[in-house]
């Protein structure tokens, strides 16, 4: 089971957007880009939604069947470790496997020194290619380096092989995340993870390393995005380097955790692809959840009248909603409309502040964060606010497939211009052919 060059990591915590979010996939097979769609959902998403993994193979499975869809698809058991996999072994064929809460965690010193040893080579000059950098790695880094990481590589080892086990080596993607940790891994710290993750076994086909910057839920990028295209482009070369050197499968690439809507980001991503031949998977694009709240809102009446709920709900609650994401989010609280504000509001007035839309006067990122969080009070809300979804599918769907084409698979994946770039940037495909 191969992963190709480009795919895109989709969220769809309702699990009612599947077929509108593969439309998206297949316009961009259209205007010439194969972008392979993953829909990931996570166990804490699953448990506070009440749902099952079988649920998201169930809708990714109707899209399918739907759209006749032939190319590869799959589903992600998204941020597992070894004590939440056993509930995704059966419905997901992609493994996030993440490593971030063992980092820095010591393994053993005789598996550092053995992983010393048995890395030696390494020490010393190390040149990449394509970035026209070289880097000196003594064996006082290398032992530091694996001081930091080794363990938390290990305990992926221990999940990978008991995925292995249950599926069968070769029946599923395997992608190793570190991005959920406070500091950003430098490319030579990467270089050694990934001879740590050929050492441990693991044939990885994506890796996620933190980059410098913000990448909190639902806004764009927050950070120097020359330094992020820099440590892009040294990361891509990293890899090529442990591709070459330590027997890694030929398709490893790199997995951005974008936490949707980096905008910014965008083109830097679509030029190193280009400059360098690499692959990409853009994980959590296009935030449907946010996508669904858009679509009711726009089409009024009770749908209307619901996402003014929402938003109240979650104004009451913002305190206790916010917790679980406080590192990922910056909400300004003198930012937020109160609720009887947004009970006044028209449905273009709510729908302007939603989207992101960053040229709008009318954006609102502090309403966005904090609805973005805020999914716990539709699911508490069950068949009624799953029964509006349906009700106003047409409207909901269009938002969820035009959101996904315009804002992130043609800006990353065809070169087209991001909504960041300038007013009125974005092109309906219609409009762009």
């Amino acid at each position: 089971m191969k992963l190709g060059k480009f795919s895109i990591g989709v969220g769809d915590r309702f699990a009612h957007q599947a077929k509108a979010q593969l439309q998206a996939c297949v316009l961009a097979e259209k205007d010439g880009a194969e972008v392979i769609p993953v829909w990931n959902k996570s166990n804490r998403e699953h448990l506070i939604i009440g749902s099952d993994p079988s649920s998201t193979r169930a809708a990714a499975d109707a899209a399918v069947a739907d759209l006749h869809w032939e190319k590869p698809y799959f589903c992600d058991a998204d941020h597992i470790n070894i004590n939440t996999v056993d509930r995704f072994l059966a419905p997901c064929d992609f493994y996030t496997i993440d490593v971030a809460d063992y980092i820095g965690k010591p393994a053993e010193q005789s598996s550092i020194d053995a992983f010393v040893k048995n890395n030696a080579g390494l020490a010393g000059s190390v040149r990449l290619e394509g970035v026209d950098e070289s880097f000196e790695i003594t064996t006082d880094l290398l032992e530091k380096t694996a001081a930091k990481f080794l363990f938390a590589v290990q305990e992926a080892g221990k999940v990978y092989r008991k995925i292995e086990t249950a599926k069968g080596k070769g029946n599923f993607i395997p992608e190793v995340s570190m991005d959920e940790t406070d500091y950003a891994q430098s490319p030579v710290e990467l270089l050694i993870i990934l001879a740590a993750i050929a050492q441990e076994g693991i044939p990885v086909q994506t890796i996620a390393p933190k980059f410098s910057g913000r990448f909190n839920k639902g806004v764009d990028y927050v950070g120097d995005v020359a330094q992020f295209e820099r440590e892009m482009a040294l990361d891509v070369a990293a890899i090529a380097y442990a591709v070459k050197h330590y027997g890694l499968p030929d398709n490893l690439k790199l997995s951005v955790h974008s936490g949707s809507d980096k905008f910014s980001i965008y083109p830097a991503i679509y030029r190193t692809t280009k400059k360098y031949g690499a692959g990409v998977h853009l994980k959590t694009a296009g935030t449907t959840w946010l996508e669904e709240i858009i679509g009711l809102a726009e089409a009024g009446g009770d749908g209307l009248a619901l996402a003014k709920e929402i938003y109240a709900e979650a104004y009451a609650h913002r305190e206790e909603l916010c917790v679980p994401y406080a590192t990922v989010i910056d909400i300004d609280p003198q930012k937020l409309p109160t609720p009887q504000e947004v009970a006044a509001w028209s449905s273009q007035q709510l729908t302007a502040a939603l989207r992101h839309d960053p040229h709008s006067p009318a954006y609102n990122s502090s309403l966005r964060q904090l609805l973005h969080v805020g999914f716990k009070i539709a699911a508490k809300m069950g068949r009624r606010y799953l029964d509006l979804l349906e009700a106003h599918e047409e409207v909901v769907a269009k938002n969820v497939t035009e959101n996904l084409y315009d804002r992130h698979i043609a800006p990353v994946f065809l070169g087209r211009p991001s909504p960041a770039d300038k007013p009125g940037a974005v092109l309906h495909h219609a409009e762009a052919k």
